[in-house]
């Protein structure tokens, strides 16, 4: 039986890169993106991989839209062994902290954070209605972002969005793992996406800088090489972890 995963945000960017490498490990595909796929898009990344895969269009900030991607899923599919929390937006405007709105706080909040906890909770109770296929019932796998523990004062709700969903993982890996759920954190640094080339120079020069040691831009085929492993069956003895996937740029110097 070959398994499905689930991969929010995958229109393109990192989420696209996870869906195109577990595509190539021989899971099914169900992409999803809250726009339709440009004109063109005919997912030949990942139909050369010979899998079954599907896109279903939806915004999973909405209770409607998860609801409605998981009965597509399970329609196409019949089940769902790997999910993948990819969907995430920063800032319209970054702000300073004394100036952030209501507003940018919710909208960073509802499709970072809230959208974890509620399409992984909807998604777990399918779970565990399923036989366990290979060595463990289902994976969780929550990107989320060095900001988790890095400040960024002029998007304040982004670095709280993500410290979010680290907790997150931690809960659900405590919940899950007697259900044989296994759940997992992938903290990306700077990688080159549509979000980050806004900044591009910014982080150039702190490359130029020496900030990151291993000095060169992310590419989004590094976050999904991560993905890739937890994913499958290596790691049955952990759980509620996290990897730093930054260029070590988590290591702290004097």
């Amino acid at each position: 039986m070959r398994k499905t995963a689930l991969i929010t945000g995958a229109r393109r960017g990192i989420g696209r890169a996870i869906a195109e490498r577990l595509a190539r490990d021989g899971f099914n595909i169900v992409l999803n993106g809250v726009n339709i796929p440009a004109a063109g898009d005919q997912f030949d990344d990942i139909r050369r991989h010979g899998v079954e895969y599907i896109y279903v269009q939806g915004d999973v900030s909405r209770r409607e839209d998860r609801e409605m991607l998981l009965a597509k899923t399970l329609e196409r599919f019949g089940s769902v062994h790997v999910l993948v929390n990819n969907a995430g937006v920063a800032p319209k405007q970054r702000a300073d902290l004394l100036d952030m709105t209501e507003e940018s706080f919710d909208y960073v909040i509802n499709v970072n954070t809230k959208s974890t906890m509620f399409l992984s909770q909807l998604v777990v109770k399918q779970m565990l209605k399923q036989e366990v296929t290979g060595k463990k019932r289902g994976t969780i796998i929550n990107i989320s972002s060095c900001s988790a523990g890095v400040s960024s004062i002029n998007r304040g709700e982004y670095c709280v969005s993500k410290a979010g969903i680290a907790m997150l993982t931690l809960l659900y890996a405590d919940r899950l793992a007697r259900e044989g759920i296994f759940v997992h954190e992938i903290r990306p640094g700077v990688i080159a996406t549509d979000m980050t080339s806004t900044v591009h120079e910014k982080y150039d020069n702190l490359i130029k800088d020496g900030v990151f040691p291993v000095a060169r831009w992310g590419e989004p085929e590094d976050v999904a090489e991560a993905v890739a492993a937890f994913a499958g069956d290596s790691f049955l003895y952990t759980t509620g972890n996290y990897i730093d996937v930054d260029g070590g740029f988590h290591i702290r110097r004097l």
